[in-house]
Parts: C-alpha cells; sequence; structure tokens
C-alpha cells in the first residue's frame, strides 16, 4: 500500500501546480445525463448569481455524480447530518453497532444494510465495511481544483487520515485520486487495525456528447488484530481497578491476525451512435476486474496466553488460513433513449469467478476441493424514465445457465415539490449465497467443508415518503433458503459464552418475514434544534436465524450560532442512542464473519455523546465526548457477546475543503 501512497503523494504535487494556471468556465460544467431543462437553468443560473465566498466558483458548480447518474453538490454546511457523517466510514452510521476500537466490524441492528446483490460474493462480511465496492467510488466535476482533506484522531496511538483531490483539465474531462489510511491500537490486548484505501479515476465526456467514460482503480487492505473477546466478563462488568485499565482484561488471543486485501479496475462507458442526445441509439459496455484474499494468521496456539482449545482441534500448531479469490464481470448491451418515452435497454452479463486455495484437504474421510469455479450468463433489460418529477426504473434479468439467479426490480419516485416526494421499490430475487457459505480451508479441524445450497430468495417491497412534517420509510421482506453461520457446541458459562467456537454454514428451511418501519424528524426551535431517527423492526420467524433490536432510536437536541459578523459557525449538542435487548449476532475472526447466536442478549443501554462543531470558512472542526455516560449506567454495555462496546473517549478532528 505505500507504492500507492507515493503515487497519490506526487500526483497530487503535480496537480496542484497545475491547479495554478487552470482556467475556469463559469457558465459551463459536465453534465452526464445531458444538458438541463429550461427550469434547471434557471435554477442554477439563481444558484449563481448568489456567490459563494467559500469556493472560487459556485458551490452548485462542483459536482459528485454516482455510477447511477445521481448528482449532488459539494457541501460544505455545518449541520447535524454532516455531524452524523463524520467517522471512519464517512457515512452516517445509523443502523450499525461499533466495536471497541476504530476499524474494527461491526454489528448489524439494522436488517438489509447493504442491498441484495444479485451475483454471489466473496464472503468474509464483518471485514467489508470499509471496503470500497463499485457502487461506493463516486465521480466529480469541478471548475477548479477540489480538495477534501479529513482527520479524525482514534482510540490509541494512531490516526485517521482522509486525502482526495479532483480536478477538471477541460470541462469535459475529470481526474481524481485519494487515499484514506487508519492505524488504531485500541486499548484491549491485540486489538490494532491498520487500513489502507486507495482510489483513482476519471470520467470522460466528448465534446459532442456522444460518448461517456467512467473508469476507477482501487488498492485496498485491512489489517486488524483479533483477541477473540474477554475471557473475564464479571471483571469488566465491575470495572475496579486496575481493570478499568482496559490492557489488564486477559482476552482469548494474542498473535491472531487477519488481512482483506484487494485490487480492482473498473470501466463504464457508452457510445452514442446518431448526433441527436436527447433521442438515438446507443452502446454500452461494463467491464469489472477485481481479486481479493482473506488470511487469518495465528502463532502457537499452545502458547501459554491462548485458549488453544477455543476453535476446536487443529493440524498444526501454526495457524495460516489463506482464501482467494478473483471475478471478471462484462455487461454488453444496447439502449434506446427518447425525450418522451424514456430509455429501453437490452443487455447480455459475463460472470466468471475463481474461489480457491492451494490445496486439496482429507477431513474425516471428507474430501474438500481447492476451488470453485463458475461462468455466469445472464439476459437482462431496463426501461428507464426521467422527466419532470417522475423517474422510473424496471429491471429484468434471468440466468442462461443452470444457477436460477434470477433478478427483478421496480423503482418509481414521485417529487411533488422540493419538500414532498414519495419513492416505491420491489425486487424479487433468487441467487447464490456467498462463496465461503460453500466452501472453507482451514488449519482448524472443524473449518473444512464443501457444501451445496439452494438460492436464497428474497422478496423485499420498499417505500419512503417525505413531507415537511416528518419523513417515513418501510421494508416488508420474505426470506426463503436462507444461509447463515451458527454455532455446533453446547457448553457455555454462566454468561452464555460458548466454551467452544465450532461453527459451520447452514440453510434455513423456512420462512422469515421481516417488517421496519423508520421515522425521521428534524425539529427546530430558534437557535435550538431536536434530530430524531426512531426504527422499529419485527421479523416473524420459528428459529432465532435473523436477529435485530426491535427498536432502535437516535436522538440529538443541539444549539447553533454564528459569532464574530457570522465568520465563526457554532454548533453544540448532545446525542442519545439505543437499542432494545436482542440476541446479537457474535463475531468469529477465523471466517471474518458473524454467526447466529440465541444465549445471550445484547442492548439496553443507553449512549450519551457531546460535541462541539464549528465552522471557519471551509473548515468544519469537531470536538467529540463519546459514551461519557459509560461509568455512570454500569459496564454492559457490548457490540456482542463477549466484545465491549467503546468506553468513554475524546475525539477530535477536522474536515477541510479547498477549492483552488
Amino acid at each position: 500500500m505505500r507504492k500507492y501512497l507515493g503515487v497519490f503523494l506526487l500526483f497530487f504535487c503535480v496537480v496542484t501546480v497545475q491547479a495554478q494556471f487552470q482556467t475556469v468556465d463559469m457558465q459551463s460544467s459536465y453534465r452526464p445525463d445531458g444538458d438541463p431543462n429550461k427550469k434547471e437553468k434557471k435554477e442554477i443560473g439563481s444558484l449563481r448569481q448568489k456567490a459563494k465566498k467559500d469556493s472560487v466558483a459556485p458551490i452548485i458548480d462542483y459536482k459528485i455524480i454516482s455510477i447511477k447518474n445521481d448528482t449532488i453538490a459539494v457541501d460544505t454546511a455545518l449541520s447535524v447530518k454532516k455531524h452524523y457523517e463524520f467517522n471512519y466510514l464517512r457515512k452516517d452510521l445509523f443502523g450499525l453497532l461499533q466495536f471497541a476500537n476504530e476499524g474494527q466490524t461491526y454489528n448489524v441492528l439494522k436488517y438489509n444494510y447493504k442491498s441484495n446483490n444479485v451475483l454471489p460474493g466473496f464472503g468474509f462480511e464483518a471485514k467489508q465495511f470499509a471496503y470500497l465496492n463499485v457502487e461506493d467510488i463516486k465521480y466529480y466535476s469541478a471548475p477548479t481544483p477540489y480538495t477534501d482533506l479529513y482527520y479524525r484522531s482514534v482510540m490509541k496511538q494512531g490516526q485517521n487520515l482522509d486525502a482526495f483531490i479532483t480536478l477538471n483539465t477541460s470541462k469535459n474531462l475529470n481526474f481524481f485520486v485519494g487515499y484514506k489510511g487508519l492505524r488504531s491500537l485500541g486499548k484491549y490486548i491485540n486489538q490494532l487495525s491498520s487500513t489502507g484505501n486507495f482510489r483513482i479515476g476519471s470520467s470522460y465526456q466528448s465534446e459532442d456528447k456522444k460518448y461517456l467514460m467512467r473508469a476507477h482503480f482501487t488498492a485496498q487492505d485491512i489489517m486488524n488484530k483479533e483477541n477473540g473477546g474477554i475471557r473475564d466478563l464479571d471483571l469488566f462488568e465491575s470495572s475496579v481497578k486496575p481493570y478499568n485499565k482496559r490492557e489488564r482484561l486477559n482476552v482469548y488471543y494474542r498473535d491472531v491476525e487477519t488481512m482483506l486485501k484487494g485490487k480492482r479496475l473498473y470501466l463504464n462507458h457508452q457510445y452514442q451512435l446518431n448526433n441527436s442526445f436527447e433521442n438515438g441509439i446507443l452502446l454500452t459496455h461494463e467491464f469489472t476486474y477485481e481479486d481479493k484474499f482473506f488470511e487469518y494468521k495465528q502463532g502457537d496456539i499452545n502458547n501459554q496466553y491462548n485458549d488453544k482449545a477455543h476453535f476446536g482441534e487443529a493440524f498444526k500448531n501454526n495457524i495460516n488460513n489463506k482464501t482467494r479469490y478473483y471475478n471478471i464481470f462484462n455487461r454488453v448491451g444496447a439502449a434506446y433513449q427518447s425525450d418522451i418515452v424514456g430509455r429501453f435497454e437490452g443487455f447480455v452479463d459475463f460472470y466468471k469467478y475463481s474461489y480457491y486455495y492451494k490445496s486439496i484437504a482429507h477431513v474425516n474421510g471428507t474430501l474438500v476441493p481447492d476451488k470453485m469455479e463458475k461462468n455466469i450468463s445472464m439476459l437482462g433489460g431496463r426501461y428507464i424514465y426521467h422527466k419532470e418529477n417522475w423517474k422510473a426504473n424496471v429491471l429484468m434479468s434471468t440466468s442462461l445457465g443452470d444457477d436460477k439467479t434470477r433478478n427483478v426490480e421496480a423503482n418509481l419516485d414521485y417529487k411533488y415539490s422540493e419538500n414532498i416526494a414519495l419513492k416505491l421499490g420491489y425486487q424479487n430475487l433468487s441467487r447464490m449465497g456467498n462463496l465461503n457459505y460453500y466452501l472453507y480451508q482451514s488449519d482448524y479441524v472443524n473449518y473444512n467443508w464443501y457444501n451445496e445450497f439452494k438460492n436464497e430468495k428474497v422478496n423485499q417491497f420498499d417505500a419512503s415518503v417525505t413531507t415537511p412534517w416528518v419523513k417515513l420509510s418501510g421494508t416488508y421482506a420474505v426470506l426463503d433458503d436462507k444461509l447463515y453461520f451458527s454455532n455446533d457446541a453446547t457448553e457455555f458459562d454462566k454468561f452464555g459464552i460458548p466454551t467452544q467456537v465450532l461453527v459451520t454454514p447452514k440453510q434455513y428451511g423456512g420462512t422469515i418475514n421481516y417488517l421496519s418501519i423508520q421515522a425521521e424528524k428534524d425539529f427546530r426551535f430558534g437557535k435550538f434544534g431536536l434530530d430524531n431517527t426512531f426504527l422499529y423492526q419485527k421479523v416473524d420467524q420459528k428459529d432465532n436465524i435473523l436477529n435485530v433490536p426491535e427498536f432502535v432510536t437516535r436522538n440529538t437536541l443541539y444549539f447553533t450560532d454564528a459569532f464574530f459578523d457570522k465568520a465563526l459557525k457554532f454548533q453544540t449538542g448532545i446525542t442519545l442512542s439505543y437499542f432494545t435487548k436482542y440476541y446479537g449476532n457474535d463475531y468469529n475472526p477465523v471466517i471474518g464473519d458473524f454467526f447466529v447466536q440465541d444465549q445471550v442478549k445484547i442492548g439496553n443501554y443507553p449512549v450519551f455523546d457531546f460535541f462541539i462543531n464549528m465552522k471557519i470558512r471551509t473548515a468544519r472542526i469537531y470536538l467529540m465526548l463519546e459514551h461519557f455516560n459509560s461509568s455512570m449506567t454500569g459496564y454492559k454495555y457490548y457490540s456482542a457477546p463477549n466484545n465491549p462496546y467503546k468506553d468513554f473517549t475524546f475525539r477530535f478532528g477536522i474536515s477541510w475543503n479547498f477549492f483552488s
């Protein structure tokens, strides 16, 4: 990863010098979805007349564009919403429960935090939260070089940095490059996190707007020292001296390390055959190549500090499990678009994956092969309609082989006014599960398997309505043949923690019904505000397979003001986070994933965070006292059955934007 950081620093210096000679086109900016209509031109013209002091050009000209062509302007405001996104993942963490150290995994409080993927994934989901996927990479249009710098302190001995720059060499060609790095020692034994996310990319639209291209390259590594959780929960819950110093608490392992590493090359481009931008025939192509590996390493399991029986018997004393994977994805299609009837597109997907090891295992008379390889071809079509306040999207695809993969999606958005909008969505999906359910090899005897499972099936309905009074969203899902991990051991200590963790994959034969309703509202009272998010969830199932808390809430009381002739904007407040007790999934570092358990409930503890946020020009400064009530409300806060939530911590950081 250091070589990519060197490339980034060189590129940063070059583009900074080039920025001094950059000419600014104030009247035009790159739009991937065509020229704005008359109404949009009027709105943009009005915004440009109100030139911001924060940037060289009006901020409306600095655009962030998703792979789905959703476009927003760069936002430098000081707000509670921005405060929620000031974290390691740089996104709102509502529905996620952080582990004690920065850069560790997250337990999921809200089902379907990630979208349902059609094609099988690598697996090792607990390590994937900080991994940037194709849909996480954004593209840009910037009239002058735009830089985003982020810094945040960590739990102990380290820092979290994210540096990013983008520029347009012309109104049609944009480049961007960024690197996010983290190092945090943590407060417990063997809990170091060290991660790096490098990304570089470009977007281009020809002068005649007939050709559009987006491309990026990423190189990412996520390394964690893993201690398996604390062994003496009674000492943690009492937290008497010296055990209020968390490094004094005993853990299961002191020499375990996991690593997820991957590289990806992505290209998405299209060409229009005729000269009319609004009406015509297009040829489309999307290409992805990605390779990853997940590695679990452990020193001598007979070390006196390790619990050598925790994961069962082993073939050898030094454990080294390495799972390798690559995939190639090609989508070739043609589309007809009309400004009257919308866009019709047909495509063929060619997907190949190889998931493999460098050995064949024989365990208890069963052969565990060294690889899984498959070619999946899918035929599909899409219809997109976007005009005035309406936006519709229908997609259907089905496999041409015997794997029975199919997907049907339909989405409808209607924006009645600036403050009133409606969204409806539906998905019917049949797909293979993640590949580590089917095949895994390990130096631990119990962690070797080769399975054949039926496709997972999902029927899901989503809806949301935004009004000036409240934003409501809901999901109803019916899940069949769900794949999951669970522990085969049957002995537990007095806290309900298993004496051994012998996890294997399984498929649930029953049906799971899931319902969620979420309400959001920010009340304003002069300079005071109260931002609220409430989530209610209900699961109907015969066994505890899909486990989520019934009620989750986050409430922030805050005060906003400005000083020194509004040069300094100030915001301070307190956030309460809470969720009801539930059978939270437990974490297993050997498989880099969570497993289902029904012995220990976590939750029912409040978390109070105090913050002071300030903004000077385009610099936002954050001061936070996280979980400052930890010593007041009792030490029974967990992110997983024997993995504590974070203690009281003082954090500070800065997010700074430059526009030249």
